[in-house]
């Protein structure tokens, strides 16, 4: 897996039934897929095989009504996959519902981060 560095803020993770929520790693899925018209290509992004992305996809489409990724089947034309309306609906809530839970937190956040000694770095 990729070493990424970790934004400063909320991960914010939504349970939308008792075994299903939609969290970073699904939401970077789906912004993948949306910049990059790959299942394949979105999970390298994130350093994960295509195995677990695809897994990803599939758990968003079984628990939606609807389809939130279209994929097509590679060969000599090639795959691809693109968010369907649902697709992109999703999205933007979820990140809607971050930006909100960071507006809602900065205050107290910015407070914290300025007692972090220097082992924080």
């Amino acid at each position: 897996m990729k070493s990424r560095k970790r934004a400063i803020g909320p991960r914010l993770r939504i349970f939308l039934a008792p075994d299903f929520a939609i969290g970073p790693g699904k939401a970077e899925i789906l912004q993948g897929i949306r910049e990059t018209g790959s299942i394949a290509a979105a999970g390298r992004r994130m350093g994960m095989s295509y195995k677990r992305a695809w897994n990803l996809v599939d758990a968003m489409n079984q628990h939606f009504r609807a389809p939130v990724v279209e994929a097509a089947k590679g060969g000599k034309a090639g795959g691809g996959a693109v968010l369907t309306e649902l697709g992109e609906e999703v999205l933007a809530s979820y990140q809607r519902m971050v930006s909100l839970a960071m507006e809602a937190i900065e205050p107290d956040l910015e407070k914290l981060m300025k007692e972090l000694g220097d082992r924080s770095e």
